[in-house]
């Protein structure tokens, strides 16, 4: 992996509700040419600091994306093979790396191949590419499926031509200039296909990033005995927020132990928000600490992503049904310029953290060590080598004052600074942040 990754703000779309696209492939008819949409919405994650786009699902799909029937095709409701290749142009431009986002654990029901396979009878090439057990009566086998999801049907990892397959797929995409591959369930296929298919891969694509969505586990041990560059950081995203609504930043303090420890084997990939979580403005009880989370995000080692919308603080909540992901994926509009406009404060800030990361490129192998700790406030210091900043976060309604045992001046936030004897004294009014070097 080449090293422009420590250097990477991704902006993550979900591109079938970006577009607006029809919920069901069916519905279609032909082609439709819309990932310009996207495309004239690349100066505006310029502007806000983003220097790659971290896609969601493009390939031909029934659905959702995550039900994919052919990754060869582009997804009819986003385009075709020119709009894939105008959109990486246009990026490219702009000095945008782009991530696809890669289902190879499963295929949806109405793939072809999965038609063939079941049409076919056990005997059939194609029915080794999936989990089947077919019944005496000759009558539609019965599938392992993805989590229990109908429509999603299971590959069979040990079968060589599905290894084949994922290569020349992965190797397809980046040779048509993508820049990496996010794994979808990457945490469900077994980490011995990973190992056959990533050093194929690498052995074409030597800088492609390459990491797997894994929720919950040992993050390390996957990332060691899979090849992957890094996994989601589900467990800081967890304890961000619900430090914040809980008012303990304890938990907060105990997952940056956690995320110190994973540092030192390899960098995740962090967010406070993505396709599949309420939006951090709907999570957060109090609307005034999405700051606070933002500042945590950007202050901690990792490579950070922002789910498109949140840099406007859009709300959204995921529910646990039919259409349960349609609040946390609108359509966007046509231009920024239709946004609403109590969004910009919000998008503002994104822009002054982001740019301060920047000067501190540093801090995406940042660890964290915790000065002060209290249920509703917390001072820590995020560092590598000789590089450090100090981060204050104040959730009480009250102010607070806190000492830092170093001369520093404040960077971005609210806080009073007074320094006296290479010692500094910060006042941080309530509900306030400050970051200070």
């Amino acid at each position: 992996m080449s090293n422009w990754i420590e250097h990477v703000i991704w902006w993550h779309v979900y591109p079938l509700g970006f577009v607006g696209a029809e919920r069901e492939a069916g519905a279609c008819a032909g082609i439709v040419h819309r990932l310009d949409h996207l495309v004239r919405w690349l100066d505006y994650a310029v502007e806000f600091g983003a220097s790659g786009i971290l896609l969601g699902p493009i390939f031909a799909s029934s659905s959702h994306g995550y039900d994919t029937t052919d990754h060869l095709l582009i997804d009819r409701r986003l385009g075709d093979n020119a709009d894939f290749d105008a959109l990486v142009a246009a990026a490219r431009c702009r000095g945008l790396r782009i991530i696809l986002d890669g289902v190879f654990n499963h295929f949806g029901r109405e793939s072809p191949r999965f038609q063939r396979a079941v049409a076919a009878g056990p005997q059939s090439p194609e029915a080794a590419w999936f989990r089947l057990t077919w019944p005496p009566d000759g009558k539609e086998p019965d599938c392992a499926t993805f989590e229990g999801h109908h429509q999603l049907v299971t590959l069979n990892h040990d079968e060589p031509a599905v290894v084949d397959y994922v290569i020349r797929v992965m190797n397809h995409w980046l040779d048509r200039g993508a820049d990496g591959w996010r794994l979808d369930a990457a945490y469900a296929v077994p980490r011995q296909f990973w190992q056959r298919v990533l050093p194929a891969v690498r052995a074409r694509h030597t800088d492609a990033f390459i990491f797997g969505e894994v929720i919950h586990g040992d993050y390390a041990g996957f990332v060691d005995e899979t090849g992957v560059d890094a996994v989601t950081q589900y467990e800081l995203w967890k304890a961000i927020w619900s430090a914040l609504n809980d008012r303990n930043f304890h938990e907060l303090a105990w997952a940056l132990g956690r995320h110190n420890a994973m540092i030192d084997r390899f960098v995740p990939q962090t967010f406070i928000g993505n396709h599949d979580v309420t939006r951090i403005a709907s999570q957060l009880l109090d609307e005034r600490h999405v700051s606070h989370a933002l500042v945590i995000l950007m202050t901690c080692g990792g490579t950070p992503s922002i789910y498109a919308g949140d840099e406007q603080a859009f709300r959204g909540i995921k529910e646990r049904c039919a259409g349960g992901d349609d609040a946390i994926r609108p359509a966007f509009p046509v231009t920024p310029a239709e946004l609403a406009p109590f969004g910009w404060p919000i998008y503002r800030l994104h822009q002054e953290l982001i740019g301060l990361r920047r000067k501190h490129p540093w801090l995406y192998r940042a660890k964290s060590r915790v000065i002060e700790l209290r249920n509703t406030d917390l001072v820590f210091e995020a560092f590598d080598e000789g590089n450090r900043l100090w981060v204050a976060l104040n959730l009480a309604d009250a102010a607070v004052v806190r000492t830092i045992e170093s001369g520093v001046d404040r960077l971005a936030g609210a806080a009073t600074v007074h320094r006296a004897g290479g010692r500094t004294e910060l006042t941080l009014p309530p509900h306030g942040w400050a970051i200070l070097g």
